[in-house]
């Protein structure tokens, strides 16, 4: 649990410290221009969501048969690659190469997510994926806003960083993680079941994780909707550079820490996993309605804190999915739900940035409405809970 732990912190630590500034390098590379800048920058994160949808399959199946430790490795080293490639990029094509790397090794969150099923006793899973919770936002904290100070010096500095953190990881891990799986529990190396189709198909396998994970294609549009439109979108409406960016990203893991960190376990423990998520939702959909109507930069702030609270639900989902699924078929669960959100996530970024954010803030749009994204993402976590809410009325727990 704490190399996992750590592990993950460092990772979201180097993802964070590129989050203020990318943008801001493909605007300069679009020539200054925010909808051009929003077009590609969808496109990029679409790209990268394609190369992840193909491969997490493929490293969730094969952390069944050899073992978690040496997926998790290839996937570090693999992301100390990757921001190297991108720190050096000349062009918007090399940033293209940058993101393909990452998207074959960025599966490593799907074998985490496998390797705590695999030491969490059953009445310790929702605490220990909130832990992971409270290690996404430790490096949410800490990452953009030293993105933001390092971007300020130079847009390029931020990758070289992030990739030192990576190897480091790695490095770190190559002499310290064990092995969670044992050769008893390793199940065969299929092609049929580490293709994506047929990773979606194991999903189907479990009645409650295919009801789950057919409800999370709406939130996680929502979320990549949001993620790929943010610093877009609060430098276009209310000015904010990439400090302020940063801030702002530091202010989401800060309360992300505090949520899954503390609230997790007695929220999850008094209401129950499925009320837990039910609430979280609600929560969700007020919150993206007031990003989307802001007119002032710090109701988005007001919104950040509100919004946290729904972070429960993400801790609970995972928790029902590992409670559903036997040792042996974890990490092709997982690596199924990881390819199902990337497959969500090659859409989002073409619909929300792309498609919705870049024509509102064009010349030719009707009306000028950059916050579209976040209510179109509203709708999509509205979806969602109606959906959840006929599944467990349907299969009570």
């Amino acid at each position: 649990m704490i190399f996992i732990l750590i592990t993950v912190f460092i990772d979201v630590l180097g993802i964070g410290i590129i989050i203020p500034i990318l943008p801001e390098l493909i605007k300069d590379f679009a020539g200054g221009s925010t909808a051009l800048a929003g077009r590609w920058f969808g496109v990029l994160a679409s790209t990268y969501a394609l190369t992840q949808f193909i491969f997490a399959p493929v490293l969730g199946a094969l952390s069944d048969r050899v073992g978690r430790r040496p997926v998790i490795l290839i996937s570090l080293f693999g992301l100390g690659v990757d921001y190297i490639i991108m720190g050096f990029a000349p062009t918007l094509g090399w940033l293209f190469v940058g993101r393909l790397v990452a998207g074959v090794m960025g599966a490593s969150i799907t074998t985490a997510n496998a390797y705590i099923a695999d030491v969490s006793k059953p009445e310790d899973r929702a605490r220990n994926f909130g832990l992971i919770g409270v290690a996404f936002g430790l490096g949410f904290i800490f990452g953009p806003g030293l993105g933001g100070i390092l971007g300020g010096i130079d847009l390029r500095l931020p990758f070289f960083v992030s990739a030192a953190l990576a190897l480091v990881n790695w490095l770190y891990g190559f002499f310290v993680l064990p092995e969670s799986l044992p050769p008893e529990k390793r199940d065969a190396f299929s092609w049929k079941k580490a293709n994506p189709v047929g990773s979606l198909h194991v999903l189907g396998s479990y009645p409650l994780v295919a009801g789950l994970t057919a409800a999370f294609v709406f939130v996680v549009l929502a979320q990549r909707g949001l993620e790929t439109v943010w610093v877009l979108y609060t430098g276009h409406k209310f000015g904010w550079d990439e400090q302020m960016n940063g801030f702002s990203l530091m202010m989401v893991g800060l309360m992300a820490a505090i949520v899954q960190g503390g609230l997790v376990r007695p929220i999850v423990g008094r209401l129950g996993e499925r009320r837990a998520i039910l609430y979280g939702l609600v929560v969700a959909v007020i919150t993206y309605l007031g990003y989307g109507l802001a007119t002032a930069g710090w109701m988005l702030f007001a919104f950040i804190v509100f919004g946290s609270i729904g972070g429960v639900a993400g801790p609970a989902i995972q928790s029902l999915v590992a409670g559903a699924v036997p040792p042996e078929d974890q990490g092709k669960v997982q690596g199924g739900i990881t390819s199902l959100m990337s497959l969500t996530s090659i859409l989002a970024p073409l619909i929300f940035t792309a498609g919705l954010f870049s024509y509102f803030t064009s010349p030719g749009a009707p009306v000028e409405l950059p916050g579209a994204p976040f209510l179109l993402g509203a709708v999509m976590y509205a979806l969602a809970f109606v959906s959840l809410l006929r599944l467990f009325r349907r299969m009570p727990g």
